[in-house]
């Protein structure tokens, strides 16, 4: 089964191309080059778009924005080609990737995302002992090796959530309109609002 894999949740946007859990190529970059990438991918493959059978999509936490971007470019091509798909999440995409780190991203506002916890600040982490991964580790690394933790070089794969561990993760494949983002907390405009 040919699966085109994505997620968009981060500063760093991930995707690749799977055949029968063989990554047949695999892309980071940027969310606004995402389609560019699924391009380069299937001709890199030799494909065409109507070759892929599924798709699988980062659910975040991450950038709101971010991760609504990839939510609908996985809606549009599963409209267009009539395939299933599942979400999953950037946290377990990225601790798939480094077995037994705690996985960090960036939330903004000086605060991280991390398993079970929501948005928190990095100095309210018990880090100590742990190997953190992910774009908040790197951003908040001297926090969070003061506190204790061990945090692989800067260019280190495991800091990013890589689509091949995403479509890794999938144990069935639904609707793709029914795959919901994961938002560990509420929206800048409601906050403001209230």
């Amino acid at each position: 089964m040919l699966v085109l894999a994505f997620d968009t949740a981060t500063d760093v946007a991930t995707s690749a191309l799977l055949e029968d859990a063989e990554v047949l190529g695999e892309r980071a970059s940027v969310a606004k080059t995402l389609l560019e990438d699924v391009d380069a991918l299937l001709r890199q493959a030799s494909a065409r778009p109507a070759d892929i059978e599924a798709l699988v999509v980062g659910t975040g936490p991450g950038s709101f924005t971010s991760t609504r971007i990839g939510l609908a470019v996985a809606r549009g091509l599963a409209l267009a080609l009539d395939v299933a798909g599942a979400g999953v999440s950037t946290l377990d995409a990225l601790a798939a990737g480094a077995e037994g780190a705690l996985p960090v991203i960036d939330a903004r506002r000086r605060e991280v995302f991390v398993p079970g916890a929501g948005a928190v600040a990095p100095e309210d982490l018990d880090v100590a002992g742990r190997l953190c991964v992910g774009d908040g580790a790197l951003r908040y690394r001297d926090v969070l090796e003061a506190k204790g933790a061990a945090i692989p070089p800067d260019d280190d794969i495991r800091h990013l959530p890589r689509a091949s561990l995403h479509a890794r993760l999938v144990t069935a494949y639904g609707r793709v309109d029914e795959i919901e983002p994961i938002y560990a907390r509420a929206p800048d405009a409601r906050r403001w609002r209230g």
